[in-house]
């Protein structure tokens, strides 16, 4: 019978202490890939302290498309920068 996502939800997080303590073995592991420790301490610092903000950038000049031509319209739509 098909589990359902809190029953999974549930099951996966029973193996979290387990699973930090392979991280953190993967990461003090000398002898491991530098690749392997890298992503096993992001992975760690990931959970512990939440992913890092990233900037989104924007272009808050954009005119409402309403009051936009045709053609910035469809050149929007085609993915090209527009002059606002």
């Amino acid at each position: 019978m098909a589990k359902t996502p809190t029953d999974i939800r549930s099951l996966a997080r029973s193996h979290t202490a387990t699973a930090v303590r392979t991280l953190a073995g993967i990461m003090k592991e000398r002898r491991a890939p530098a690749a392997a420790r890298v992503s096993a301490a992001i992975a760690l610092l990931d959970r512990g302290w939440g992913k890092p903000q990233q900037a989104i950038e924007m272009d808050w000049r954009l005119k409402p498309a309403a009051l936009m031509t045709d053609e910035e319209l469809m050149a929007i739509a085609r993915g090209e920068a527009i002059n606002a």
